[in-house]
């Protein structure tokens, strides 16, 4: 079985980090690797879920205890604590997430480590010696924890895109339970926690020695609340919801837009998370967008090009008249000014990138084959004269 990565290189933070920097960081890689975002990568997807794994713990003041003490987190607490699983060995020796308290005892006498239990630190062995040992244990109540952002892709077609309009999405998020509240709890008379039978300890038995632990269940109080019957205890249920968005003009593909409020609700009162929008904003069969600019391919006859000409050319506005000077050679550009797209944030607009491109007549008839005749003897120069003198 593949080893599990140390959640903080996980989620790129120090060990020291702050709940707002955890956030952070998950939120921002959580974007990255979302699967919407990258549809049919499986290691985008297997990343993901060890995020979300990661965040699970270190989001949560108690999990991450638990994680900082013994370098692992499980409902059920250490390997083989209570239940059906006492008594057994975990392998590869004691198995405390990588602590190994064999040579402690060598001498037959535990050492004295009363200083550091002391300790006003969290973590280290002042933690762990003391819920061993039958110190005092220190309770934690679960901290609220702000509710995850949600990430969705909307593809919105070339001209909603430039114009600006709304949208209506139907999102699946988790709500506050309106039933408990939020709270979990369906209120009355508490039960006793299957996991210590009403204990608040379970046992650790490794090797001849065995540990009374706090039971990470009931949280040390041997009784569990009644868990409210619609959410099951979460304080969150799921619920289909429709979300206008506004789509701002000018917005470009990749731009992506905040909902605020609209991710998951978060527990114990913190705040829920954002909506994240991606946009993808679908191609033009004419227009194709630099930026603030479009650019536009126009056929030009021969005769125009040579003679010039006014032509009026297609802009995301309607029509607009452009000036062909004499002589204009095939693939030349003309800029029409602010007759591009206009963008809502910076107050400013684009510019239109007009390719001409000139094209040639087909000589089906003999008065235009003599015609064309006639102007290749008025013009005897040879175009790829200079080209070869450049490669003899």
């Amino acid at each position: 079985m593949k080893p599990k990565r140390d959640y903080y290189e996980v989620l790129g933070v120090k060990k020291d980090a702050g709940e707002d920097e955890l956030r952070k960081a998950y939120r921002r890689l959580a974007r990255k690797y979302h699967p919407d975002l990258n549809p049919g990568d499986k290691p985008a997807e297997e990343r993901f879920k060890e995020l979300q794994e990661a965040y699970d713990v270190l989001g949560d003041a108690k999990k991450r205890q638990m994680y900082d003490q013994v370098g692992f987190y499980s409902e059920q607490g250490f390997p083989g604590a209570g239940g059906a699983g006492a008594g057994q060995q975990p392998p590869g020796g004691f198995g405390f997430g990588g602590f190994d308290f064999s040579d402690m005892f060598a001498g037959g006498e535990a050492p004295r480590y009363e200083e550091q239990a002391r300790g006003g630190g969290g973590g280290g062995f002042g933690d762990i010696f003391g819920q061993f040992f039958g110190g005092q244990k220190r309770e934690r109540q679960a901290q609220p924890t702000p509710g995850a952002d949600l990430e969705y892709a909307l593809n919105v077609d070339f001209w909603r895109a430039v114009k600006g309009t709304t949208a209506r999405l139907n999102i699946t998020r988790q709500e506050q339970c309106v039933t408990c509240q939020g709270s979990g709890s369906s209120g009355g008379n508490n039960v006793l926690c299957p996991n210590c039978n009403g204990s608040g300890t379970v046992v650790q038995q490794a090797g001849s020695m065995r540990f009374n632990l706090s039971c990470p269940k009931c949280e040390g109080s041997g009784r569990l609340r009644n868990a409210c019957p619609t959410c099951h205890g979460d304080g969150r249920v799921g619920r289909t919801e429709s979300v206008e968005v506004r789509i701002p003009p000018g917005v470009s593909n990749g731009d992506r837009l905040r909902v605020a409020g609209k991710g998951n609700a978060g527990t114990g009162g913190a705040p829920a998370g954002d909506l994240n929008i991606t946009v993808r904003v679908e191609p033009h069969a004419f227009f194709v967008r630099e930026g603030d600019n479009v650019q536009i391919s126009v056929p030009l006859t021969v005769w125009e090009a040579a003679l010039g000409t006014k032509i009026e050319v297609p802009t995301i506005e309607g029509r607009a008249l452009l000036k062909i000077p004499q002589g204009t050679q095939n693939g030349q550009k003309f800029r029409l000014r602010e007759k591009g797209i206009f963008n809502s944030r910076r107050n400013t607009r684009g510019d239109e990138i007009v390719e001409v491109r000139v094209v040639a007549p087909k000589a089906q008839d003999e008065r235009t084959r003599e015609i064309l005749r006639e102007l290749a003897q008025l013009h005897e120069e040879d175009p790829r004269a200079e080209m070869w003198t450049q490669v003899s």
